[in-house]
């Protein structure tokens, strides 16, 4: 992308789209003219770049940061759809990251905010408040810094507006650590942003702090919240998710499931916090999905889709407590129908390279 100079009037009076961001803007930063970058080539036309733009704000209060605001997740020019409610995708994604000295907004944010544009536009699934996403890595990819996820929240102070072409909600991507997020999936994004929401002034990202779970009276609150509301994920996605079945006449048919490590540990607290508040858990592969459903009596059933697994208490309790992210093979104690082997979770860059092995 590279910076631009404001759009004229005429240009906006051509994108109505456009023009009900900027009134939203100019009525939060009013007379101030903002950073912009805007793309060479528009997407439509073939250029790499998803969003035609991306706007950034200076602000001081209530800790200088850097807000940015995207163009192009919504209908800027027109409308194409036939969905009358939403312009486009239905929101623009917003960021505030901690100012560090700098004169200028830095670039990176920006890229970032491309790729999650990319994401989007591939794969057709929108960003809404209470969503998170594991960046595998820090978000900024050349610096050393705790924040490798991300959580999305209404942006506090731009919220929702009618465009011409339908509503556009405003949100925002908010920086986190890794444990933070294992505690969001166990909990929920909603409910961990409310908690540490007078840590983090109008949710700004600060590639500088640690993890705010280091304040154990913090800490606490969150693990009573798990323990209470239980966990909001329903779905969980596996790299490595197979299922055999082994048939025996004798003894009944027997199944394996296999999951990666890296995913093991945060699943056990996941398992306590929907099936003992009697909710499912669905595990999705790229060929597969196993749900996990809570019941009376264990069994398992074949569907067209992959696996239903029914478990008692005694069972998710035990499931629960022997999933470590640790290669090994075990069979369950309260269903002996079901081994569980936990293979080892391969990282790797950009580029293809292992860069860690857990398990």
């Amino acid at each position: 992308m590279n910076e631009e100079e404001p759009r004229s009037g005429e240009a906006r009076e051509e994108s109505p789209g456009w023009e009900a961001i900027d009134t939203a803007l100019n009525r939060l930063y009013p007379g101030i003219e903002p950073f912009h970058y805007g793309t060479m080539i528009p997407y439509r036309l073939g250029g790499p770049d998803p969003l035609d733009g991306v706007s950034v704000y200076k602000r001081q209060d209530p800790v200088p940061h850097w807000h940015y605001v995207t163009y192009g997740f919504t209908e800027l020019h027109e409308k194409e759809s036939e969905n009358t409610q939403y312009s486009g995708f239905g929101f623009e994604l917003t960021l505030r990251l901690a100012v560090e000295g700098e004169e200028e907004p830095p670039v990176w944010a920006i890229n970032f905010l491309q790729n999650l544009a990319r994401y989007v536009f591939s794969s057709g699934n929108p960003f809404l408040p209470g969503h998170h996403m594991d960046a595998n890595g820090p978000i900024e990819s050349d610096r050393e810094t705790a924040i490798t996820a991300i959580a999305f929240v209404e942006d506090p102070e731009l919220g929702l507006i009618e465009s011409p072409f339908g509503e556009c909600r405003f949100v925002q991507v908010v920086g986190i650590t890794q444990d933070e997020l294992d505690l969001i999936k166990v909990w929920n994004t909603r409910s961990f942003l409310e908690l540490v929401k007078a840590r983090l002034p109008l949710y700004l990202t600060d590639l500088r702090r640690e993890s705010l779970l280091g304040d154990s009276e913090l800490r606490a609150a969150a693990e009573l919240g798990v323990r209470t509301e239980g966990s909001s994920t329903g779905h969980l996605y596996f790299e490595s998710l197979l299922w055999e079945e082994h048939r025996n006449l004798l003894k009944g048919n027997s199944y394996v499931l296999q999951l990666g490590a890296k995913q093991a540990e945060s699943l056990a607290r996941i398992v306590t916090g929907r099936l003992m508040h009697d909710r499912p858990l669905t595990l999705i592969g790229p060929d597969t999905e196993v749900m996990l459903l809570p019941d009376l009596q264990n069994r398992v059933a074949e569907m067209e889709e992959g696996l239903h697994l029914y478990l008692n208490a005694d069972a998710a309790a035990e499931l629960s407590r022997r999933l470590v992210p640790i290669e090994s093979e075990f069979r369950l104690e309260t269903m002996k129908q079901l081994t569980i082997r936990i293979v080892k979770t391969l990282m790797r860059d950009s580029e293809g390279n292992i860069v860690e092995t857990i398990g």
